[in-house]
This record gives structure tokens, C-alpha cells and sequence, in this order.
């Protein structure tokens, strides 16, 4: 009696291990990659998986959008400055079998490959182009590491530019550099200034010679001006005109 139950008790242990290395329950995002001794059968999943104990063995691949940090390169653009640029990946499994038998590693391999990606791309361009520019040269790494990774079975989908570091030295200069065009801009609103206003200023005179009872009525308000004045010295403008009159002897000899 008591060998039919240490009998009956080998067997539930044998069931049991069978089924737990037998069945396997995989998640709406995973996926199974099924080898049969050591060969690929297939891709398996969602759900209830069946396997043959010891004669076929299962790696899960999980096809949801991974996230990784690019940690700071040190980076040295077309006009020969120095830089650290970071970045943040983002990427997925979209073919299991490749992501499981094409790379030993994708999420190493994935991680290493956008860092040599980020330096590559970045120096063809100048340091303007990566502070202005970040969204174009975003998608031209996006890019060149979606070729890439294609032949592992990984979709890069997003690739973002986080910070780009720069020196003190690098920082002045910028900061001398904008001052310097802030002046440019300024003097070349003042002389634009000034040419309208000459410009307003011939039109006006061409316009008074025309219409001399203009020139007397600019001549009152010149006048309506000066005696508003607080001064004790006061000019009198004195018309040309009258002046002419004075000037004039009897009998019309100057």
C-alpha cells in the first residue's frame, strides 16, 4: 500500500514538471520564437503555448516600444567645434525571428549602433544647424538607424536629440557673437530710419515749394512753437521774402 502511494506521488511530480516546462502563457505583447533541436519552427503567441519537453525550447521577444538613454558622445561638428550631445531611442520588435536569431543582443546592439549613428550624422552638420535644427537632424538619424536595424528585425520609430553640452569658451564666444549681431541689427535699423526720414523730408520740401501759402502756414506753426517755449532767448525766423522786400531800393535798384 505504501508503494502505491510513493508510486502514485512519482507519478503527480512527473505530470506536474511535464506540464510547467510543457505549457507556457504568453502576453497580447509577446511573442514566442519556438526552436525544435535547436532548429526554428516558428513564431507562437498570444496566449496558451504547448511545448515538447527537452525536444523544443521557446524565447519570448516582447513587442512593445523600448525605450533607451544614449548616453552623452562627444561629438565635433563641420566648423570644428566640440560638443556633447545625448539622446533618448525609441524602438521595437517588429519581426521576432530576425530580433532573436539575426543579433545576439538588439538591445545592446540597437544601443551601441545609435550612439556611433549620433555622432556620424551630427558631424556633417554645423553647431548652428544642431541648436536650430534639432527636428530635421532628429529624423535624419531616425533614418539612417531605421536602415540599419531593419535586417534585425527592429523598428527605430523615434529618436530625439536631448541636450547639446557646450564648453564655457564655446559659450562666451556664442554670447560675443550674438551681441555683436544685435548691434549689427540695430545700426542697420537706425540708418533704414533715417534714410525714410530724408526721404519724408525732400517729399515735404517738394510739396512747400509748390504751395507757398503752405510755406506761410508752416511758418505760423513754427512760430506757435517757439512761444510755447520756456526760454529767455528766443530766435524769430524771419521769411526770405521779407527779407527780399528790405533789401529793395526806390525805384527797384538793390
Amino acid at each position: 500500500m505504501m508503494l502505491d502511494y510513493a508510486t502514485y506521488m512519482l507519478l503527480a511530480i512527473i505530470v506536474i514538471v511535464f506540464l510547467s516546462s510543457a505549457i507556457r502563457i504568453l502576453r497580447e505583447y509577446e511573442r514566442g520564437v519556438v526552436f525544435t533541436l535547436g532548429r526554428f519552427t516558428g513564431v507562437k503567441g498570444p496566449g496558451l503555448i504547448i511545448l515538447i519537453p527537452f525536444v523544443q525550447q521557446m524565447v519570448k521577444a516582447d513587442l512593445r516600444v523600448m525605450v533607451q538613454e544614449v548616453p552623452p558622445q562627444d561629438v565635433i561638428s563641420r566648423d570644428n567645434v566640440s560638443v556633447k550631445v545625448n539622446a533618448v531611442l525609441y524602438f521595437r520588435i517588429i519581426d521576432p525571428e530576425r530580433a532573436i536569431i539575426k543579433v545576439g543582443n538588439f538591445m545592446a546592439a540597437t544601443s551601441q549602433l545609435a550612439q556611433t549613428t549620433l555622432r556620424s550624422v551630427l558631424g556633417k552638420h554645423e553647431l548652428d544647424e544642431m541648436l536650430a535644427e534639432r527636428d530635421r537632424l532628429n529624423a535624419d538619424i531616425q533614418e539612417t538607424l531605421d536602415q540599419q536595424t531593419d535586417a534585425w528585425g527592429i523598428k527605430v520609430t523615434t529618436i530625439e536629440i536631448k541636450d547639446v553640452d557646450l564648453n564655457e569658451t564655446m559659450v562666451r564666444a556664442i554670447a560675443k557673437q550674438a551681441e555683436a549681431e544685435r548691434l549689427r541689427r540695430a545700426k542697420v535699423i537706425n540708418a533704414m530710419g533715417e534714410q525714410q526720414a530724408a526721404e519724408k523730408l525732400v517729399e515735404a520740401g517738394r510739396i512747400l515749394a509748390q504751395e507757398p501759402q503752405a510755406m506761410q502756414l508752416r511758418y505760423f506753426a513754427a512760430l506757435h512753437d517757439i512761444a510755447g517755449e520756456r526760454s529767455s532767448t528766443v530766435v524769430f525766423p524771419l521769411p526770405i521774402d521779407l527779407l527780399g522786400h528790405l533789401t529793395e531800393r526806390p525805384g527797384g535798384a538793390r
